[in-house]
């Protein structure tokens, strides 16, 4: 499959644009492959758009309280689905701002046990203020998520949970571990204008290889956030089935995961953190297979600024890894332009290590758009309402 732009293509299109904003819930099915908070305003603004964006989340989380949630109860990350959900929530009048407020509550860091316990009472029993104010049976149901989370809570540590999360935790356990049915739920409560689901429904981590042979076991250790920066440029990286283990392990996305990707109008491989947002949700079996079958445009649009993941990495190095994970399932017979086709850049103002070589990816078969997406309020970074357009202009 091959898909062109002319030349004299104009972003973003003005005329696109108000069709979708005049009939949102008409709007294209743009699929991320993300995770992280990177695409959170993205994320809010295409809302205005369309209500059917798509976004593939990592569960991999390793890092803050997460990680007391997964070592607790052995379970996929949930914090980045949460973030997502919040992020395509609808906080009008019209939606359940009451409710989102809640999901967005965190329970304080500074407090003792018996403190956070009872706060924990006070919305299990519907006496806390942010839960009084929500109406039924929407507040029973959320109840109803606290009173099954206490009743297995055990020793958990409440310090700075975040109360969304918890909900989500309930309700993943509650449901067999599967967590399509509590996101489901979770997105008819907030209103939520898209569709969200996790790259994959296990109890995985990342694990990365260094240049320097160094093996790396956790996100949290890959992203400079937590822990110190990365040393060494990172060389590959897998899925593994716990902290302790570095060896690789199989990892298959469901059919129905498939189906979505395909239902795609536009595939982007978006801002974040390149390898542990991005590429993650690459590497279950089957995703560069259903990217392939996927009849759509399919644009990368790279971090501007600094990313600690990217260490000696250039920008065609970056497209060149994307394609090796793309590419992975059957790299004999998934083409380049079958999983990549355009990459979306701002050379003028943003910032690209070893700027952008555009020969060099143009001999990979990959366009280049060149188009205005950074404003004086995000420089360095990507203006949210800037790329939300020239993405839907692309659809």
């Amino acid at each position: 499959m091959r898909i062109k732009i002319e030349k004299e293509v104009s972003l973003p299109d003005g005329i696109k644009l108000e069709r979708y904003r005049r009939t949102p819930d008409l709007g294209p099915r743009i699929l991320f492959f993300s995770g992280g908070t990177a695409l959170k305003q993205v994320s809010s603004e295409l809302t205005q758009y369309t209500h059917n964006s798509i976004h593939i989340i990592t569960t991999f989380d390793s890092g803050g309280s997460s990680a007391v949630i997964r070592k607790k109860f052995k379970m996929p990350a949930v914090g980045d689905i949460r973030n997502r959900l919040m992020a395509l929530a609808d906080q009008s009048v019209l939606g359940n701002p009451q409710i989102y407020t809640l999901f967005a509550y965190r329970l304080p860091k500074e407090s003792t046990d018996e403190y956070l316990k009872d706060e924990l009472y006070q919305l299990e029993s519907g006496k806390h203020p942010l839960i009084m104010n929500i109406p039924a049976p929407m507040r029973k149901i959320i109840r109803n998520h606290f009173r099954q989370f206490s009743d297995i809570m055990d020793d958990f540590d409440l310090r700075g949970a975040s109360i969304g999360n918890i909900i989500l935790t309930a309700g993943y356990l509650t449901n067999r571990r599967h967590l399509d049915p509590v996101i489901f739920l979770f997105s008819k409560l907030v209103e939520v204008r898209g569709v969200v689901r996790p790259s994959i429904n296990k109890d995985l981590h990342l694990a990365a290889r260094l240049e320097d042979g160094t093996i790396i076991v956790g996100q949290h250790l890959l992203t400079g956030k937590e822990e110190k920066p990365i040393t060494s440029p990172i060389k590959d990286i897998w899925l593994t089935d716990n902290l302790n283990c570095n060896e690789p392990c199989k990892a298959k996305i469901r059919t129905k995961l498939s189906d979505l990707i395909q239902s795609a109008e536009l595939i982007c491989y978006p801002l974040g953190s390149f390898y542990s947002s991005v590429v993650a949700n690459l590497l279950p079996h089957g995703v560069g297979t259903a990217v392939m079958k996927t009849r759509c445009p399919k644009i990368f649009t790279p971090n501007t600024g600094v990313d600690l993941e990217l260490k000696g990495h250039t920008l065609t190095q970056q497209v060149e890894r994307l394609l090796h994970y793309l590419r992975k399932d059957d790299p004999d017979n998934i083409k380049v332009d079958d999983v990549l086709n355009f990459i979306l850049v701002d050379s003028d103002s943003g910032i690209y290590p070893g700027g952008v070589d555009k020969e060099e990816i143009n001999k990979l078969g990959i366009q280049i758009i060149d188009c205005n997406l950074i404003s004086e309020e995000s420089t360095p970074h990507l203006d949210a309402s800037l790329l939300s357009k020239a993405l839907l202009s692309l659809t």
